[in-house]
């Protein structure tokens, strides 16, 4: 019997595994975003993939959505894209002397929305209700999206030019902000060999209702006092610093993070830990999160966009001066 197979949801660990495995039979390195890719899909959270053009964002996003199964959109946004192009409008037919609802794009299990920068703030508004409430309204009548459903978006964080930074409430709905780096020379070179040729075709390996049970089965990691006390203490951190012994910070953080990142670093680290075998949360799930949770909630001071501070850097402080709880393992269990 399998290590994965003895320890409680196992052959969970193990089917996720498969798709983590099938997702980098075509995607070169880039481990972090692929694995905050299955983690967000578990945890029922948007991921925001942020990085220069040509770094697999894209790729990434559609491959994830081909193993796991279910309906895949693409929309690119521009800068002409107005609001009913992604959710749907009523159109009129003459024949019947009728309005019929014609539904957008967004009615899909997975949705990319590429350079999700460049729209206008009408149109990314638009996704606020998609993304939150997973509905739209048109004309007074309230659609349901399917099930699941999940926005995977890609920005270009250096280009400026017919580009709209997105506010900071959108910024909030999502669970993840994942940085994407270049690839390493290895990795390089290994793109090169396999994309060359015929690049590998990912297999199936999912289907909606088990993407769905594990997301229930993510949901049921258990959540010990102390370990919810943590992801507390690392959000009040951010909201009134000096009293957790980051007194050089008041000067950094303008506003703390919002409660959607308590709900983000406890939902993500049940996703975590339900990928490595276990059904228990621990601290050190919380913190391999808390970057990529609450590093674009932080709005800083404009002294400190000013200096180029970085988000991710601050929250690094915090998990620094913050003390994760004592684990200690019982043999028994």
């Amino acid at each position: 019997m399998s290590v994965a197979e003895e320890l409680p949801g196992g052959n969970d660990a193990a089917l996720l595994r498969q798709s983590l495995d099938e997702v980098r039979r075509v995607i070169v390195g880039q481990d972090h975003m692929v694995e905050r890719l299955i983690v967000a899909l578990l945890a029922r959270g948007h991921c925001l993939l942020e990085g220069v053009p040509g770094v697999a964002k894209t790729l990434a996003a559609s491959t994830l959505a081909t193993v796991v199964g279910g309906t895949f959109a693409r929309i690119q946004f521009t800068p002409d894209l107005v609001p009913s192009d992604i959710v749907g409008t009523r159109v009129y037919h003459p024949s019947n002397e009728k309005f019929d609802v014609e539904l957008g794009p967004v009615f899909v299990n997975f949705l990319l929305a590429d350079e999700i920068n460049r729209a206008p703030a009408k149109v990314q508004s638009a996704l606020l209700e998609v993304m939150a409430e997973r509905q739209v309204t048109l004309a007074g009548v309230t659609h349901p999206l399917p099930k699941p459903f999940i926005v995977l978006a890609t920005q270009n964080p250096i280009e400026s030019e017919g580009v709209y930074p997105l506010p900071e409430v959108q910024r909030d709905r999502f669970l993840f902000r994942v940085r994407v780096p270049h690839p390493s020379a290895h990795e390089e070179l290994e793109i090169l060999h396999r994309m060359s040729v015929t690049p590998p075709v990912p297999e199936r390996v999912l289907d909606p209702d088990k993407l769905l049970a594990l997301q229930e089965a993510a949901e049921q990691i258990s959540v010990h006092q102390l370990v919810a006390d943590y992801v507390v203490r690392l959000v009040m951190s951010t909201r009134a610093p000096a009293e957790y012994g980051l007194a050089d910070l008041t000067e950094t953080i303008e506003i703390g993070v919002s409660p959607r990142a308590t709900l983000g670093l406890v939902a993500a680290g049940r996703a975590l830990a339900l990928l490595r075998g276990r059904d228990y949360l621990l601290p050190d799930d919380v913190r391999d999160v808390a970057v990529d949770v609450m590093a674009h909630r932080l709005m800083l001071t404009f002294d400190a966009l000013a200096d180029g501070v970085d988000p991710e850097q601050v929250v690094k402080q915090i998990l620094h001066a913050v003390p994760p709880p004592l684990v200690v393992w019982n043999q028994n269990r």
